[in-house]
Order: C-alpha cells, then sequence, then structure tokens
C-alpha cells in the first residue's frame, strides 16, 4: 500500500479563530468523504494535513476543563493582550502564544492505526526525540498527558502540552510545544488544571534563545519517522 502522505503547512503567526476555522474546514471534508465512500461513492481518498503556526497570547479551555483554571477576568485578559475560547479538544486550559509552535495534525488515523492512546504517545515521542537532539531530556509521566522535564521529581516541569479532537478516526488539535514562549502567561492559569507542577521552555532550560525554525523543522522531521509517513 506504501507510505501514507501527509500536506505540510506552516501557517506562520495566526489568530487563534483563524487556524480553528481552517482545522474545522478540513476535518469536516475528511468526515464528509469518509460517510460518502460509507454509503458506497467510490474513488473518494481523505487527505492527511501537518499545520504548524504560532498564536498571539490566547488561553484556551477544552471541554471537560474549568472555568475556575482561568485566574483572569475580561478585563485582565485585555490587559494582558490575551484572548479566551472554549474549544471542542479534549483536556483542560491551556496557554498559547509567540515562541510556542503549535502542531495541528489532521490525520486520517484508518491510514495509521485506529488507537488514540497510540496517536498520543506518537505525539509525545516526536517531542521527546526533538528535545533530545537539542540535549534535552524529555519524558512521560504516567497518567499525564504531554512532555515533562524531571517529570517524577518534585522539579516536574511541563515543556509540551496536549490536547486533541477525534471523530471517524480523524484528529484535529494538538500540541503546544514551548520553544521562547513567554512563561509569565502560564501564572495567570492553572496549567491543564494540575496546580502544583511547573511549566518550562527550551528557552528557560538551555538558558538562551532557540532557532524556532530550526526546531519546527526537526520535529517535522521526527513526525514523519514516528507515523512513518512521506510529505507532499
Amino acid at each position: 500500500m506504501g507510505n501514507p502522505v501527509v500536506e505540510f503547512r506552516n501557517l506562520g503567526l495566526i489568530d487563534y479563530q483563524e487556524a480553528w476555522d481552517l482545522q474545522e474546514t478540513l476535518f469536516k471534508e475528511n468526515i464528509d468523504l469518509k460517510i460518502r465512500a460509507r454509503n458506497g461513492e467510490e474513488g473518494l481518498h481523505t487527505k492527511n494535513y501537518l499545520l504548524f503556526c504560532e498564536h498571539p497570547h490566547v488561553y484556551t479551555l477544552g471541554k471537560s476543563g474549568s472555568m475556575d483554571n482561568l485566574l483572569l477576568n475580561e478585563e485582565e485578559l485585555s490587559e494582558q493582550h490575551a484572548t479566551f475560547y472554549r474549544i471542542n479538544r479534549g483536556g483542560d486550559i491551556t496557554y498559547h502564544g509567540p515562541g510556542q509552535l503549535v502542531a495541528y495534525p489532521i490525520f486520517d488515523l484508518d491510514y495509521f492505526f485506529t488507537d488514540i492512546h497510540k496517536y498520543m504517545r506518537y505525539l509525545e515521542e516526536a517531542v521527546i526525540l526533538t528535545l533530545k537532539d537539542f540535549g534535552i531530556t524529555g519524558e512521560r509521566v504516567e497518567g499525564l498527558t504531554g512532555v515533562w522535564i524531571d517529570g517524577e521529581t518534585e522539579k516536574a516541569r511541563k515543556i509540551c502540552a496536549m490536547g486533541v479532537k477525534s471523530s471517524r478516526w480523524v484528529t484535529m488539535h494538538g500540541i503546544g510545544f514551548n520553544i521562547n514562549s513567554d512563561l509569565n502567561y502560564f501564572s495567570h492559569i492553572i496549567p491543564c488544571g494540575i496546580d502544583n507542577k511547573d511549566v518550562t521552555s527550551m528557552q528557560r532550560e538551555l538558558g538562551r534563545s532557540i532557532d524556532f525554525e530550526e526546531v519546527s523543522a526537526v520535529l517535522k522531521n521526527h513526525l514523519a519517522q514516528q507515523f512513518d509517513y512521506l510529505y507532499v
């Protein structure tokens, strides 16, 4: 059957709503194609996409999350030049902003494997391998999603958050990977609803500003290797 193929798009710095609308469009197109194929139409094929971007300061709350984890009111949000959205992914509250690499895989897992747990572990592994290339040891923490540093110690700090949605094995949303993020913005939330663990970035861990495009290129390659696909 050959390797699956993925169309890569670098959206640059893009408004959260604009990127969400694009995700929804591609996601719904794929689901519509799957429904039509199941109803007997022939010659229909879904497409896989990987979107990379950065967002202006924004907080997003997943459908299982609590508003109590946002520590700002509307006026304070405005003072921080930040926006807020309730969204349709799993997980609790998180922050996106300049210096954070956001990756949205819109994959039809029928091309790969139909296992969301495994899908999340593969995303984490691609980030762990990327960090390793820059001399940082990332790891998983039992029972928690995302990628952590010193995860099993009292110095545990999260460097990459994850939240996804899937329907008919099509995915959307994805990961927020802190490269040169302004970590002060995390002080205005209880990140992912976990109030006893810190948040970090590659910049903080290495003590210098990191080449954003270089990290993006490395992660892009590790995702392709992890999921064994080709870019078109």
